[in-house]
C-alpha cells in the first residue's frame, strides 16, 4: 500500500491489487512513444538501463528489441509477478526486482540510463534523486516519462472522469492539462542533473470500448483504490452502459512529456 498526503487526499492505494487488469489493459503506448525514446539515444543496444516503477515490465518489454539490457523494479510484488510472466511467455531475459525507488540497492556506476514512466510522482524526490545519480555511470541519463489523457478536450474521458470521481471523491487523478513548458522550473533538478530534452507532444491512443473500460478500471481511482469490491463492480455497470452507445473503437487524446536529465 501506498500513502501520499499530496495524492488522493492521503487515501491508501495499492497497484498490486489491479495487477491483472492492469497488464491486459495498461499497455497502451504507441510505437511512436518508444521511438522517441529511442532516438534521444536511449535504451539502446549496448545499454544498461533500470526502470523504476516498472509495474508489468511495461517499458522494458516493449523496448525490449532495441537491444538493451533491462532490469526493473516496482514495490508491488503482484506487479513484479506479472511483469515476469509476461516476459517469460515471450522469451524476454529481464531481471525484475521487488524494491521501491527509494530502496534500491545496486552498486554506484550501474546504469547508463534510468527511466521512471508513469511513475515518478510516487517518488519521494529528495531521497531519490541522489540515489539515482549514484548509480548512474558518469554522463549517464535519468528520463522521466509521462502519458496522460486530456479531459478538457476528449468528451470520452471527461465523462469517465466523472464517473470515477462519483465514486471516488478523492481520486486527485482527473482534470490533466498540458503542463507549461515556454518557461518550466527544473531547479529541483540542481546540482544533480542537467536538463538535457524537455519534450511535449499530443498523440491519440486508439482503444475498444473494452479496453478504455478496462484501462479506466485500471487507474489508481478505481482499481488501485481502496473502494470495496462491491463499489467496484457498481462503477463497472455503470461505465460499460456509458459506453454502449459509442463506436466499438475510438481514439482518446493524451499529451506526452519526456524530460531526460543528464548526471553531472
Amino acid at each position: 500500500m501506498i500513502t501520499n498526503n499530496n495524492i488522493d487526499g492521503g487515501n491508501a492505494f495499492d497497484w498490486g491489487k489491479t495487477s491483472e487488469d492492469y497488464s491486459k489493459y495498461r499497455d497502451i503506448y504507441p510505437i511512436e512513444f518508444y521511438q522517441r525514446i529511442v532516438d534521444l539515444g536511449l535504451c539502446i543496444k549496448g545499454q544498461r538501463v533500470l526502470d523504476l516503477g516498472t509495474g508489468t515490465g511495461v517499458l522494458p518489454r516493449n523496448m525490449y528489441h532495441f537491444g538493451a539490457d533491462f532490469i526493473g523494479a516496482d514495490i508491488s510484488e503482484n506487479q513484479i509477478i506479472e511483469a515476469r510472466r509476461l516476459s517469460q511467455e515471450n522469451n524476454m531475459n529481464i531481471e525484475y526486482v521487488v524494491s521501491s525507488a527509494e530502496n534500491i540497492d545496486f552498486a554506484p556506476g550501474s546504469f547508463d540510463v534510468v527511466t521512471a514512466c508513469q511513475c515518478f510522482i510516487y517518488f519521494d524526490k529528495e531521497r531519490v534523486l541522489p540515489i539515482i545519480h549514484n548509480v548512474l555511470k558518469e554522463n549517464g541519463y535519468f528520463c522521466i516519462l509521462w502519458m496522460g489523457w486530456l479531459p478538457y478536450e476528449d468528451d470520452i474521458a471527461r465523462m469517465s472522469e466523472e464517473l470515477v470521481l462519483k465514486y471516488n471523491p478523492s481520486w486527485t487523478g482527473a482534470g490533466a492539462k498540458r503542463p507549461a513548458m515556454d518557461n518550466p522550473s527544473y531547479d529541483w533538478t540542481v546540482p544533480l542533473y542537467k536538463v538535457k530534452n524537455s519534450i511535449l507532444y499530443d498523440i491519440k491512443v486508439p482503444f475498444t470500448k473494452d479496453s478504455w473500460h478496462g484501462r479506466i478500471k485500471a487507474c489508481r481511482g478505481i482499481g488501485a483504490s481502496s473502494l470495496s469490491d462491491e463499489a467496484i463492480k457498481e462503477f463497472e455497470t455503470e461505465h460499460i452502459a456509458m459506453l454502449a452507445n459509442l463506436p466499438e473503437t475510438f481514439d482518446i487524446l493524451h499529451y506526452v512529456t519526456i524530460l531526460n536529465l543528464q548526471k553531472l
